[in-house]
């Protein structure tokens, strides 16, 4: 399968995969979500409608948002609202770089095209039931690593840049 060099996946994931439960976040990092705004301002985010309305607010500044909703005419204001992953492809394709940003199905369907991972792992396992697909770094390149510790969560967690090989 090709994958494409501009499409990025930006995800917080704990050692077990897990990403969400209860259409929410497992864990809140005040950094973590810095780096999130860092890293996508004035860039294209990608995202399922379940991750949309997960959000406190929307849509965040300074970014396009895409949503891909299967309900057929479902629109939200300040979004693109699209039917499938292909279509968003398609719209992302001239973008220097786009971020897939959530939930577990979209990810699931954009990780065999990301050309680029920004991983924040978190050195624990979660009960979830929004798992992230399982990483083979024998297929990524490391560019970047900070190791962190979260005192009010009691909890170490990286910061890691992958590339595809």
């Amino acid at each position: 399968m090709t994958y494409f060099k501009n499409i990025s996946i930006i995800v917080a994931i704990a050692e077990n995969f897990a990403i969400g439960k209860n259409n929410d976040l497992l864990f809140h990092l005040p950094n973590d979500l810095k780096r999130f705004k860092q890293i996508t301002t004035g860039k294209t985010i990608v995202m399922g409608r379940n991750t949309l309305l997960s959000l406190p607010k929307w849509p965040l500044p300074n970014r396009r948002h895409i949503v891909i909703s299967d309900i057929e005419g479902e629109q939200f204001e300040g979004c693109e609202t699209i039917g499938s992953i292909e279509k968003a492809i398609q719209l992302i394709k001239s973008e220097e770089e786009a971020f897939v940003i959530g939930g577990g199905m979209v990810y699931r369907q954009f990780y065999p095209y990301a050309g680029k991972l920004y991983l924040t792992l978190v050195h624990k396992p979660f009960d979830a039931d929004v798992f992230f697909p399982e990483i083979n770094y024998t297929e990524w390149i490391e560019t970047r690593r900070e190791d962190c510790f979260d005192e009010k969560n009691g909890f170490a967690y990286s910061y890691i840049d992958l590339i595809r090989k």
